[in-house]
């Protein structure tokens, strides 16, 4: 998932979506339309809706006590929204202000809206959409350790008890998440709200903003919050502070989260109120909030101010990083952001969990921190019972207990965020994946590494100093390089600096070593309170040149990717094809990667001892049909007729001057959305974008530019046509939820013959280059098709690609009526590669879009026997083959192959 595709993340509370610029040759827009969303207009067209109003002031907390910092951030906010307040109190307006954001939630219509944004304290008013709360899956059960979890067990947890006699007592550790069921087994006894004669009082111990429960009672309708908090201070070996005092918030309703209630819940972590939402207490504030919720990639500081006020407090904030690995940048909101403490999560044999998201975080800085168990995570849920769950969610609330024993074993570090933060980094365990970025001792797949909550404690009590120092060569600084001490690493910085800045005091070996250098290692010695410095000097490794040209089909291929694997060594080739590196003499893996769908990766063993000439020739991809796909071989070509199209995500059906070939399928209309793509089937105007082929809609489609574009009045899709080619152009198209200055034109050739070419211009803003678009083509099932980029920098100025089907092949669409019950699928085998060569697990699926006709399309030979066959693949894995002798063909030596069967006839 990419920055678009949930859109609270850029519509609740965005204060990086507010201010919209026009381009240059627009004219400008009325002070108060750029204050709007532009999706909200759809919503004052059924009356009135609620929205949220964003305001410009901000309100400076320091670092002190939580009621100081609540008297503070209140009234700022009492400040700043008294103006707007008497006019929503005058227009009998039905409003609730925040003071932890300085927002205030308001329904009303669309007059209401434009006086709010007359207002010059006014900074934005953005829809009230919910958040979703990632779902975990369910786990399977892990072995127990003596009683106790994998989980637990895994990190230390155990080794803590015993040896400390610490399990976080006398430290409140809360949650927002969907509720937590308070008299829970494994939980009962050490909520706060529990007296010592075994009655309960909720006031200030549970708060419930929305009312979901039945009156004042703390409940759980979803069972995550319940998993999270049994994972933190659960007894019966769930939990890895079994000691800790626990809070709660319900901060999601259900499977959702208002941004309203997570708004409330976080005021309420601060200073917790009675169960009527009053008479705030901050000295009950707790120490530390998990929050295993968040959105999908990218950084939306709609929650910072929330986070800004917890850590001003010295609350620590503990976040999922998010599920949505695993591709890189995949990192959610809040999690990404450098004041949060995020995590990651990897499984009972330690590897990091496909799901879990990559880094980077806010301003490039590594996400997750740190990775924690969250697979088979078996925890308490609701009616008493116990679950097996899966999710960063899991993840999240080991960390978040292991603060808590930090602080419970070492007092004064109680409230101390920067330094229980480096406890934390310095004690987890390295896990090198480098693959999103970073380095073996800090990444955006592990962070930190895993978390040891035995060795994080063990450094909070131990005597301990410092070291630090600077990586030169020839007096010049070495960035990058890997300082090791006592097994744990770091990297230094661009000024050539590193720094341990907690170690416990003792003799290491210190190891320095970088590429291009020779390692050094020397003995060191800390001591307690000391602060040592060791500045290291490197030798320069002898090296040599490695060069040649990256070709395709005897063409240059430009700017693919020439590296050393597991090296800092990466270059580009230039528009000639040709590349050029100096490296270190010794043996690595060459690999090329194009940079886009249209050829194939290719790898190389180098075996370097003088400068060496390596050429690389890539063999071109291709989707089962036989497409390809290559540099644009016709310019942009414009529209002349627009279309009535605007808005967002909306379509148009157009009817084609020509019947149009796609997957060897005749057509003679499509459907243009405004959301950058082109289906065949029926209207499709889905805003998220993912890689193809995919089962999921849309399908049967070309994808010239698949993003959650908006197309206000300075934009417009238009079409034109001749005898040969029909043309879409999405003309100056915006991004939704960016500012009006990021925009894009889109050309879409079609021709007859099924060959597509797009191009683009007026590339304006980051997301004009494609780092969250789907470039390429896909057929009717979902199941075949050619990606050019997903979600990668692969759009230029004047650039483009074309797609044509190989020459010299037939396009084959097997038509076949056949009656199924659900749970089937109808398929063709046949005795030639491309239907599988009569093994049934590599048939061509046929789709059932026009059912009961199931369609398909493949590239065949041409002049070449053909023996086939259709089959149905039921739910229970069994294969029924019609009856009957093999159908035959020939196919033919030029143009289309077409049948209309009949299943089981003939």
């Amino acid at each position: 998932m990419t920055l678009h595709a949930t859109r609270w993340l850029v519509a609740a509370l965005s204060a990086a979506a507010v201010a919209i610029a026009a381009p240059a040759h627009a004219a400008e827009p009325r002070p108060t339309d750029t204050k709007i969303s532009p999706s909200l207009q759809a919503e004052f067209d059924d009356g009135k809706t609620s929205f949220w109003v964003m305001l410009r002031d901000r309100t400076d907390v320091d670092a002190r006590p939580a009621g100081d910092v609540y008297r503070t951030a209140r009234a700022g906010a009492d400040r700043s929204q008294k103006g707007l307040r008497t006019l929503l109190t005058s227009k009998k307006a039905a409003f609730t202000p925040f003071w932890i954001a300085n927002t205030i939630k308001v329904t009303g219509d669309a007059g209401l809206a434009a006086a709010i944004a007359a207002r010059p304290e006014v900074k934005a008013i953005l829809p009230d959409d919910p958040i979703i709360l990632p779902a975990p899956a369910q786990g399977a059960v892990q072995a127990a350790v003596d009683a106790v979890e994998w989980n637990v067990d895994r990190i230390g947890a155990p080794r803590v008890w015993a040896d400390r006699d610490d399990r976080g007592a006398g430290i409140v550790i809360a949650n927002i998440d969907t509720g937590v069921q308070f008299d829970h087994p494994a939980l009962a006894a050490n909520y706060r709200g529990r007296q010592a004669d075994g009655t309960y009082q909720h006031d200030y111990n549970w708060y419930d903003p929305s009312h979901t429960c039945p009156g004042t009672t703390p409940c759980d309708n979803n069972g995550h919050g319940t998993h999270t908090m049994g994972t933190m201070a659960g007894s019966g070996g769930i939990g890895v502070a079994p000691g800790a005092t626990w809070i709660a918030a319900k901060g999601c309703e259900t499977n959702s989260c208002s941004a309203a209630s997570l708004l409330a819940a976080g005021q309420w972590i601060l200073a917790p109120t009675d169960a009527n939402g009053q008479n705030p207490r901050p000295d009950q504030a707790p120490d530390i909030v998990n929050n295993s919720w968040g959105g999908a990639a990218g950084f939306d500081p709609w929650y910072s101010d929330v986070v800004r006020a917890w850590t001003a407090a010295g609350i620590f904030p503990a976040f999922s990083n998010g599920n949505a690995g695993p591709g890189c940048a995949t990192a959610g909101t809040p999690g990404s952001y450098t004041a949060t403490y995020a995590s990651g999560a990897f499984d009972v044999n330690g590897a990091i969990a496909s799901f879990s998201s990559r880094g980077s975080g806010q301003d490039g800085t590594i996400k997750p921190d740190i990775a924690a168990p969250g697979v088979d995570v078996r925890s308490s849920v609701p009616d008493g019972s116990y679950a097996s769950y899966s999710g960063t969610s899991m993840a999240s609330p080991h960390t978040a207990a292991t603060v808590a024993l930090i602080w419970a074993a070492a007092p004064q570090l109680r409230r101390d965020i920067a330094t229980t933060r480096e406890i934390l980094d310095e004690t987890a365990g390295d896990a090198d994946d480098t693959s999103c970025g970073g380095t073996a001792g800090d990444n955006n797949v592990f962070g930190q590494g895993r978390l040891d909550a035995y060795a994080a404690v063990t450094l909070a009590v131990s005597p301990a100093g410092s070291l630090g120092g600077v990586v030169t060569s020839g007096g010049v600084p070495v960035p990058g390089a890997s300082v090791s001490l006592g097994g744990r690493s770091v990297s230094s910085d661009d000024a050539g600096a590193y720094r341990f800045g907690r170690v416990v005091a003792g003799d290491y070996r210190l190891r320095v070593s970088a590429f291009g250098y020779d390692t050094v290692s020397r003995d060191v010695r800390i001591v307690d309170g000391g602060t040592l410095t060791e500045n290291v000097q490197l030798t320069t490794s002898s090296s040599a040149v490695v060069a040649g040209t990256v070709s395709a089909g005897g063409s240059p291929v430009a700017g693919a990717r020439v590296s050393l694997d597991g090296t800092p060594v990466s270059v580009v080739s230039g528009a000639d094809g040709v590349y050029r590196f100096a490296a270190p003499l010794g043996s690595y893996r060459l690999t090329v990667d194009p940079g886009t769908g249209c050829f194939a990766a290719a790898a190389r063993d180098l075996d370097l001892r003088g400068d060496t000439t390596v050429d690389i020739g890539l063999d071109a991809r291709t989707d089962r049909f036989g497409h390809r796909c290559g540099p644009a071989g016709e310019e942009y070509r414009a529209g002349s007729e627009r279309l009535d199209l605007t808005g967002d995500d909306n379509a148009a059906e157009v009817s084609l001057p020509f019947a149009a070939s796609s997957y060897g399928v005749s057509h003679d209309r499509v459907f243009v959305s405004t959301n950058g793509l082109i289906a065949f089937g029926s209207a499709q105007t889905a805003y998220a974008n993912t890689g193809l082929p995919s089962a999921a809609t849309p399908n049967d489609a070309l994808y010239p530019f698949w993003d959650d574009l908006f197309i206000d009045d300075q934009a417009g899709v238009y079409v034109a046509s001749d005898a040969d080619t029909f043309v879409v152009e999405w003309r100056n198209a915006r991004f939704y939820g960016e500012d009006a200055t990021q925009r894009i034109s889109v050309s879409a050739i079609l021709h007859r013959d099924g060959a597509v070419t797009y191009r683009y211009q007026g590339l304006a803003g980051t997301r004009a280059t494609g780092i969250s678009a789907t470039i390429g083509i896909e057929n009717a099932a979902g199941d075949d098709g050619l990606t050019y980029a997903w979600n990668t920098a692969s759009v230029t100025e004047g650039g483009g690609v074309s797609f044509r089907a190989a020459a010299g092949r037939i396009a084959a669409t097997f038509n076949v009526t056949g009656e199924t019950v659900w749970g089937q699928q109808i398929f063709v085998a046949g005795n030639v590669a491309e239907l599988g060569e009569w093994d049934p697990a590599r048939a061509v699926p046929l789709s059932a879009a026009t059912y009961p006709v199931w369609s398909g399309g493949v590239s065949l030979p041409p002049n070449t026997p053909v023996e086939f066959k259709y089959l149905i693949k039921n739910p229970d894995g069994t294969i029924t083959w019609e009856n009957g002798a093999n159908r035959t063909t020939v196919t033919p030596p030029t143009g289309v192959y077409i049948t209309h069967d009949t299943f089981g006839a003939h």
